[in-house]
Protein backbone atom coordinates (compact mmCIF):
# COMPACT_ATOMS: atom_id res chain seq x y z
CA UNK A 1 0.00 0.00 0.00
CA UNK A 2 1.48 3.31 -1.12
CA UNK A 3 -0.63 5.56 1.10
CA UNK A 4 -0.96 5.83 4.85
CA UNK A 5 -4.12 5.10 6.82
CA UNK A 6 -5.59 6.96 9.76
CA UNK A 7 -8.81 6.74 11.79
CA UNK A 8 -10.08 9.94 13.41
CA UNK A 9 -13.12 11.14 15.26
CA UNK A 10 -14.29 14.39 16.82
CA UNK A 11 -17.80 15.81 17.24
CA UNK A 12 -17.24 18.20 14.32
CA UNK A 13 -17.22 15.25 11.91
CA UNK A 14 -20.63 14.08 13.13
CA UNK A 15 -21.99 17.62 12.88
CA UNK A 16 -21.03 17.45 9.22
CA UNK A 17 -22.57 14.01 8.91
CA UNK A 18 -25.85 15.12 10.47
CA UNK A 19 -26.02 18.15 8.19
CA UNK A 20 -25.38 15.93 5.19
CA UNK A 21 -28.12 13.55 6.32
CA UNK A 22 -30.58 16.44 6.46
CA UNK A 23 -29.71 18.22 3.21
CA UNK A 24 -29.26 15.08 1.07
CA UNK A 25 -32.99 14.63 0.57
CA UNK A 26 -32.76 11.84 -1.99
CA UNK A 27 -31.17 9.59 0.67
CA UNK A 28 -33.72 10.10 3.47
CA UNK A 29 -35.58 6.84 2.76
CA UNK A 30 -32.31 4.88 2.69
CA UNK A 31 -31.01 5.94 6.10
CA UNK A 32 -31.18 4.00 9.36
CA UNK A 33 -32.67 7.08 11.01
CA UNK A 34 -36.41 7.16 11.53
CA UNK A 35 -38.26 7.87 8.24
CA UNK A 36 -39.72 10.91 9.96
CA UNK A 37 -36.39 12.21 11.28
CA UNK A 38 -35.95 14.99 8.70
CA UNK A 39 -39.54 16.15 9.14
CA UNK A 40 -39.19 16.19 12.92
CA UNK A 41 -35.99 18.20 12.68
CA UNK A 42 -37.56 20.70 10.28
CA UNK A 43 -40.33 21.29 12.84
CA UNK A 44 -37.81 21.91 15.63
CA UNK A 45 -35.56 24.40 13.87
CA UNK A 46 -36.50 27.96 12.98
CA UNK A 47 -38.08 28.73 9.59
CA UNK A 48 -34.99 30.82 8.79
CA UNK A 49 -32.63 27.86 9.30
CA UNK A 50 -34.99 25.52 7.45
CA UNK A 51 -34.93 27.90 4.48
CA UNK A 52 -31.16 28.17 4.67
CA UNK A 53 -30.81 24.37 4.64
CA UNK A 54 -33.32 24.01 1.81
CA UNK A 55 -30.99 26.11 -0.31
CA UNK A 56 -27.96 23.88 0.26
CA UNK A 57 -26.94 21.82 -2.77
CA UNK A 58 -24.77 18.71 -2.76
CA UNK A 59 -22.28 20.28 -5.15
CA UNK A 60 -18.64 21.32 -5.38
CA UNK A 61 -18.96 23.88 -2.59
CA UNK A 62 -20.48 21.24 -0.32
CA UNK A 63 -17.54 18.96 -1.05
CA UNK A 64 -15.20 21.78 -0.06
CA UNK A 65 -17.07 22.04 3.24
CA UNK A 66 -15.95 18.45 3.90
CA UNK A 67 -12.37 19.56 3.18
CA UNK A 68 -12.59 22.44 5.66
CA UNK A 69 -14.02 20.12 8.32
CA UNK A 70 -11.10 17.78 7.69
CA UNK A 71 -8.54 20.60 7.91
CA UNK A 72 -9.97 22.33 10.98
CA UNK A 73 -7.79 21.76 14.08
CA UNK A 74 -10.71 22.20 16.49
CA UNK A 75 -13.06 19.61 17.98
CA UNK A 76 -16.56 21.07 17.79
CA UNK A 77 -18.87 23.55 16.09
CA UNK A 78 -17.69 26.55 18.10
CA UNK A 79 -14.05 25.79 17.27
CA UNK A 80 -14.89 25.39 13.61
CA UNK A 81 -16.93 28.61 13.40
CA UNK A 82 -14.27 30.68 15.22
CA UNK A 83 -11.50 29.18 13.09
CA UNK A 84 -13.40 29.84 9.89
CA UNK A 85 -14.35 33.40 10.79
CA UNK A 86 -10.70 34.12 11.55
CA UNK A 87 -9.70 33.22 7.99
CA UNK A 88 -9.51 35.77 5.18
CA UNK A 89 -10.46 34.62 1.68
CA UNK A 90 -6.76 34.65 0.87
CA UNK A 91 -6.01 32.44 3.86
CA UNK A 92 -8.61 29.94 2.68
CA UNK A 93 -7.30 29.86 -0.87
CA UNK A 94 -3.80 29.18 0.47
CA UNK A 95 -5.08 26.50 2.85
CA UNK A 96 -7.14 24.66 0.24
CA UNK A 97 -4.89 24.96 -2.82
CA UNK A 98 -2.69 21.91 -2.03
CA UNK A 99 -5.85 19.76 -2.21
CA UNK A 100 -7.11 20.75 -5.66
CA UNK A 101 -7.86 23.63 -7.98
CA UNK A 102 -11.62 23.95 -7.46
CA UNK A 103 -12.76 26.86 -5.29
CA UNK A 104 -16.02 28.67 -4.50
CA UNK A 105 -16.86 31.56 -6.82
CA UNK A 106 -17.02 33.93 -3.84
CA UNK A 107 -14.76 32.62 -1.06
CA UNK A 108 -15.83 35.26 1.46
CA UNK A 109 -19.53 34.50 0.97
CA UNK A 110 -18.82 30.78 1.14
CA UNK A 111 -16.95 31.23 4.43
CA UNK A 112 -19.70 33.33 6.00
CA UNK A 113 -22.48 31.02 4.81
CA UNK A 114 -20.69 27.92 6.09
CA UNK A 115 -19.97 29.49 9.49
CA UNK A 116 -23.60 30.57 9.88
CA UNK A 117 -24.87 27.14 8.86
CA UNK A 118 -22.74 25.26 11.39
CA UNK A 119 -23.39 27.74 14.17
CA UNK A 120 -27.17 27.59 13.80
CA UNK A 121 -27.33 23.84 13.15
CA UNK A 122 -25.34 23.12 16.29
CA UNK A 123 -27.43 25.48 18.42
CA UNK A 124 -30.80 24.28 17.17
CA UNK A 125 -30.14 20.58 16.54
CA UNK A 126 -26.78 19.01 17.21
CA UNK A 127 -26.22 20.07 20.81
CA UNK A 128 -29.39 18.14 21.69
CA UNK A 129 -28.13 14.87 20.16
CA UNK A 130 -27.97 11.87 22.50
CA UNK A 131 -24.42 11.86 23.96
CA UNK A 132 -24.36 8.07 23.63
CA UNK A 133 -24.06 8.57 19.88
CA UNK A 134 -20.85 10.55 20.21
CA UNK A 135 -19.51 8.19 22.87
CA UNK A 136 -20.19 5.23 20.59
CA UNK A 137 -18.42 6.87 17.65
CA UNK A 138 -15.43 7.84 19.78
CA UNK A 139 -15.18 4.28 21.08
CA UNK A 140 -15.42 2.89 17.55
CA UNK A 141 -12.57 5.15 16.39
CA UNK A 142 -10.37 4.21 19.36
CA UNK A 143 -10.87 0.50 18.77
CA UNK A 144 -10.12 0.79 15.05
CA UNK A 145 -7.08 2.96 15.64
CA UNK A 146 -5.73 0.49 18.19
CA UNK A 147 -6.13 -2.39 15.74
CA UNK A 148 -4.63 -0.54 12.76
CA UNK A 149 -0.85 -1.03 13.37
CA UNK A 150 -1.07 -4.83 13.30
CA UNK A 151 -3.71 -5.15 10.59
CA UNK A 152 -3.41 -5.85 6.88
CA UNK A 153 -4.19 -2.40 5.40
CA UNK A 154 -6.59 -3.50 2.67
CA UNK A 155 -8.43 -5.91 4.97
CA UNK A 156 -8.61 -3.18 7.60
CA UNK A 157 -10.24 -0.70 5.21
CA UNK A 158 -12.65 -3.36 3.94
CA UNK A 159 -13.80 -4.37 7.43
CA UNK A 160 -13.92 -0.83 8.84
CA UNK A 161 -15.93 0.61 5.95
CA UNK A 162 -18.08 -2.47 5.39
CA UNK A 163 -16.77 -3.07 1.89
CA UNK A 164 -14.59 -0.30 0.41
CA UNK A 165 -11.25 -0.62 -1.32
CA UNK A 166 -9.09 2.38 -2.29
CA UNK A 167 -6.67 1.73 -5.13
CA UNK A 168 -3.21 3.30 -4.69
CA UNK A 169 -2.79 6.18 -7.16
CA UNK A 170 -0.11 8.65 -8.09
CA UNK A 171 -0.28 11.55 -5.67
CA UNK A 172 -2.51 9.82 -3.11
CA UNK A 173 -0.68 10.02 0.21
CA UNK A 174 -3.30 9.32 2.85
CA UNK A 175 -6.75 7.83 3.41
CA UNK A 176 -8.55 9.08 6.51
CA UNK A 177 -11.47 7.08 7.90
CA UNK A 178 -14.04 8.82 10.11
CA UNK A 179 -16.95 6.95 11.73
CA UNK A 180 -20.41 8.45 11.28
CA UNK A 181 -23.87 7.77 12.70
CA UNK A 182 -26.49 9.97 11.03
CA UNK A 183 -25.81 8.98 7.42
CA UNK A 184 -25.70 5.21 7.99
CA UNK A 185 -25.61 2.88 6.07
CA UNK A 186 -24.06 5.09 3.36
CA UNK A 187 -20.38 6.01 3.20
CA UNK A 188 -19.36 9.49 2.00
CA UNK A 189 -16.10 9.57 0.05
CA UNK A 190 -14.30 12.80 -0.88
CA UNK A 191 -11.04 12.82 -2.83
CA UNK A 192 -8.79 15.86 -2.47
CA UNK A 193 -5.72 14.91 -4.48
CA UNK A 194 -3.22 13.76 -1.89
CA UNK A 195 -5.85 12.78 0.67
CA UNK A 196 -9.07 10.80 0.45
CA UNK A 197 -11.53 11.32 3.29
CA UNK A 198 -14.13 8.66 4.00
CA UNK A 199 -16.92 9.23 6.51
CA UNK A 200 -17.92 5.60 6.97
CA UNK A 201 -21.08 4.06 8.40
CA UNK A 202 -19.86 2.93 11.81
CA UNK A 203 -22.70 0.49 12.54
CA UNK A 204 -23.15 2.23 15.88
CA UNK A 205 -26.71 2.22 17.21
CA UNK A 206 -28.40 3.63 20.29
CA UNK A 207 -31.29 1.77 21.90
CA UNK A 208 -32.23 -1.34 23.85
CA UNK A 209 -33.92 -3.35 21.09
CA UNK A 210 -33.11 -7.05 21.54
CA UNK A 211 -33.69 -7.68 17.84
CA UNK A 212 -30.90 -7.78 15.27
CA UNK A 213 -29.16 -4.47 14.64
CA UNK A 214 -30.32 -2.53 11.56
CA UNK A 215 -27.17 -3.62 9.76
CA UNK A 216 -27.57 -7.30 10.63
CA UNK A 217 -31.21 -7.28 9.53
CA UNK A 218 -30.23 -5.49 6.32
CA UNK A 219 -27.66 -8.21 5.57
CA UNK A 220 -30.33 -10.89 5.78
CA UNK A 221 -32.94 -8.94 3.81
CA UNK A 222 -30.49 -8.13 1.02
CA UNK A 223 -30.25 -11.81 0.08
CA UNK A 224 -33.99 -12.39 -0.18
CA UNK A 225 -34.18 -11.47 -3.87
CA UNK A 226 -33.41 -13.60 -6.92
CA UNK A 227 -31.59 -10.95 -8.99
CA UNK A 228 -29.29 -10.03 -6.11
CA UNK A 229 -28.32 -13.67 -5.62
CA UNK A 230 -27.56 -13.87 -9.34
CA UNK A 231 -25.34 -10.77 -9.06
CA UNK A 232 -23.44 -12.36 -6.18
CA UNK A 233 -22.98 -15.58 -8.16
CA UNK A 234 -21.68 -13.57 -11.14
CA UNK A 235 -19.22 -11.67 -8.94
CA UNK A 236 -17.90 -14.96 -7.59
CA UNK A 237 -16.02 -15.16 -10.91
CA UNK A 238 -14.07 -12.00 -10.05
CA UNK A 239 -14.43 -8.19 -9.95
CA UNK A 240 -16.80 -6.69 -12.51
CA UNK A 241 -17.70 -3.17 -13.58
CA UNK A 242 -21.23 -1.84 -13.29
CA UNK A 243 -21.74 -2.08 -17.06
CA UNK A 244 -20.58 -5.70 -17.07
CA UNK A 245 -23.12 -6.50 -14.35
CA UNK A 246 -25.89 -4.72 -16.29
CA UNK A 247 -25.10 -6.70 -19.45
CA UNK A 248 -24.93 -9.99 -17.58
CA UNK A 249 -28.20 -9.42 -15.75
CA UNK A 250 -30.00 -8.00 -18.82
CA UNK A 251 -31.78 -5.51 -16.58
CA UNK A 252 -32.02 -1.74 -16.86
CA UNK A 253 -29.28 0.37 -15.35
CA UNK A 254 -31.71 1.77 -12.80
CA UNK A 255 -32.92 -1.60 -11.54
CA UNK A 256 -29.38 -3.00 -11.50
CA UNK A 257 -28.14 0.03 -9.58
CA UNK A 258 -30.91 -0.43 -7.01
CA UNK A 259 -29.95 -4.08 -6.45
CA UNK A 260 -26.25 -3.22 -6.18
CA UNK A 261 -26.98 -0.39 -3.73
CA UNK A 262 -28.89 -2.75 -1.44
CA UNK A 263 -26.08 -5.28 -1.58
CA UNK A 264 -23.47 -2.58 -0.94
CA UNK A 265 -25.30 -1.13 2.05
CA UNK A 266 -25.56 -4.65 3.46
CA UNK A 267 -21.82 -5.14 3.03
CA UNK A 268 -22.19 -7.99 0.55
CA UNK A 269 -19.96 -6.31 -2.04
CA UNK A 270 -16.58 -4.64 -2.06
CA UNK A 271 -16.67 -1.37 -4.02
CA UNK A 272 -13.30 -0.56 -5.60
CA UNK A 273 -12.46 3.15 -5.85
CA UNK A 274 -9.83 5.14 -7.69
CA UNK A 275 -10.16 8.52 -6.05
CA UNK A 276 -13.91 9.16 -6.13
CA UNK A 277 -14.42 6.95 -9.18
CA UNK A 278 -16.04 3.59 -8.52
CA UNK A 279 -14.40 1.19 -10.97
CA UNK A 280 -15.60 -2.29 -10.02
CA UNK A 281 -17.47 -4.51 -7.57
CA UNK A 282 -16.38 -7.82 -6.12
CA UNK A 283 -17.96 -10.46 -3.90
CA UNK A 284 -17.38 -9.97 -0.17
CA UNK A 285 -17.40 -13.55 1.07
CA UNK A 286 -16.69 -12.56 4.67
CA UNK A 287 -20.11 -10.90 4.90
CA UNK A 288 -21.86 -13.95 3.44
CA UNK A 289 -20.21 -16.09 6.07
CA UNK A 290 -21.51 -13.77 8.80
CA UNK A 291 -25.15 -14.10 7.80
CA UNK A 292 -25.58 -17.62 9.13
CA UNK A 293 -23.89 -16.78 12.43
CA UNK A 294 -26.04 -13.67 12.87
CA UNK A 295 -29.25 -15.62 12.30
CA UNK A 296 -28.26 -18.45 14.62
CA UNK A 297 -27.00 -16.01 17.24
CA UNK A 298 -30.36 -14.28 17.30
CA UNK A 299 -32.36 -17.52 17.39
CA UNK A 300 -30.24 -19.03 20.15
CA UNK A 301 -30.72 -15.96 22.34
CA UNK A 302 -34.27 -17.15 22.96
CA UNK A 303 -33.21 -20.63 24.08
Amino acid sequence: MEYSLDVRFKPLYEIMGSLHAYVCRKSHKKLDLSPSWAKQVSQRITPELAELLDGVQIDGDWKLTYLLVHLCPGEGAGDFVDWLKGMTPGDLYELMSPYGNQFPNQMGEFRDHTAMLFEQWHEQYFRHVDPLILEGLAQEARARKQALPSADPFAFVDETTNGLSFTPMNGLEQVVLMPQYHFQPINVISSFGKVTVCHYAARVYVGDDDFLTPHEYRMIRSLAEKSRLKILRYLNQGPRSFIEIVRHMELSKGITHDHISKLRHAGMLTAHFEGETLTAYSLRTSALEQVHSKIMGYIEQGS
